[in-house]
């Protein structure tokens, strides 16, 4: 069988500039919105993935694994764990244990700003650095002890809805309407952290009026998660659990599966009505060129030849709108930062998420191209 050749197909699509137009624009916004969910649902994945370290064990109030906000353990828990698990690991004689106090807090720019904003403050104290290698300073010091000052992440920010400039280091803070003095900022890119305030552990109870801690955060060297586990085992007085912290963000990362179902749904939602949109432009492409259908058919050109070639034309359009799409994705996307629940994630463009959105710009050419195309076969040469 005879197939009409590719150029025949590429020449056909600028016989109507706007119906062409029309397509591409189609194909490129269902793209971006493929891309954007993409990117939004691997973004919050990857934070949520790489906050935990697996070498880490957190030590929680028993019916806590949930949520380290509601915890509360008492403040002798890092001494007794200190010192009986072992295998805890050390350097310099100094142990990887991190006593936290983890709180949403209201916070403003000004003593008399309404605090409705809040944001995740985390207490800690400099053994914290050791336990979370993710973090490091980038800017500033770090904070000292009584003297209430804070070091933000790179995306408190966006969590806050503020400017940049506005969390510069020298910049103060109203905490619960309480100033504090922003004295260094750190990254901890694709973690949560990087939307937290550290501050130290004894100025964050003082601030909320608590004397215990929200976890104890602790690296295993030689030790095992079992250690660990039988010390909570043996310390009922304690009513502690320990859970490692891996285990602790995967049950985060599956609390947050409906709003990634959600953000799936809508885009194919979006796409459905791209599919139909294509659709129609087939049908409308296909009613105005039925003679010219027919002289390929008596030109000895069969039905498959022709279905090919409309696929082909079709195709090819969605392939430039997902590519313009791609870019346009690239261009506005990169590096954009949002808001969620109580802390801030970036968008992450890698290779696969913009190989879902190309790859979702391919199928809606060859399923808007289908139905009309198939109707080929009814039609008689005459």
């Amino acid at each position: 069988m005879r197939f009409l050749p590719c150029d025949y197909a590429v020449g056909n699509l600028g016989r109507s500039p706007v119906r062409l137009a029309m397509s591409l624009l189609g194909s490129t916004l269902v793209v971006i919105l493929v891309i954007a969910a993409a990117a939004f649902i691997r973004g919050m994945e990857q934070s949520l993935a790489q906050s935990g370290s697996p070498r880490n064990v957190m030590l929680l109030g028993a019916g806590s694994e949930e949520s380290i906000e509601r915890s509360e353990i008492s403040a002798s828990v890092p001494g007794q764990a200190t010192a009986s698990i072992r295998g805890i690991k050390t350097r310099l004689g100094v142990p990887f244990v991190s006593p936290e106090v983890h709180m949403a807090l209201g916070v403003g720019t000004s003593a008399d700003e309404e605090t409705s904003t809040q944001a995740v403050f985390r207490g800690v104290t400099s053994r914290a650095f050791l336990v979370h290698p993710q973090v490091r300073m980038v800017e500033g010091r770090a904070f000292a002890s009584g003297e209430d000052e804070v070091i933000v992440g790179e995306l408190a920010s966006v969590r806050l809805g503020l400017p940049d400039d506005r969390l510069a280091v020298g910049r103060s803070i109203w905490v619960d309407g309480r100033a504090f003095t922003i004295v260094g900022r750190f990254a901890a890119p694709s973690t949560v952290m990087n939307a937290e305030g550290w501050c130290p552990v004894t100025d964050l109870q003082i601030l909320t009026r608590r004397d215990s801690l929200s976890c104890v955060v602790l690296t295993m060297g030689e030790g095992e998660f079992a250690d660990a586990n039988a010390f909570t085992a043996t310390r009922l007085d304690l009513e502690l659990i320990a859970m490692r912290e891996t285990d602790y963000y995967r049950k985060l990362s599956a609390f947050y599966q409906p709003v990634r179902m959600m953000v799936w749904t809508t885009a194919l939602l979006i796409a459905l009505g791209g599919v139909f949109g294509g659709l129609n432009t087939m049908y409308a492409a296909f009613a105005a060129r039925v003679r010219e259908i027919g002289m390929l058919r008596s030109l000895g050109f069969g039905r498959r030849a022709v279905v090919v070639s409309f696929v082909q034309e079709s195709v090819l359009t969605a392939a430039g709108g997902a590519l313009l799409g791609a870019m346009v994705c690239l261009w506005l996307l990169d590096g954009i930062a949002v808001r969620f629940s109580m802390g801030a994630f970036g968008l992450i463009l890698d290779g696969p998420t913009i190989v879902v959105g190309l790859l979702a710009g391919l199928v809606l050419g060859l399923i808007g191209s289908l139905p009309p195309t198939l109707r080929c076969h009814r039609l008689p040469i005459t």
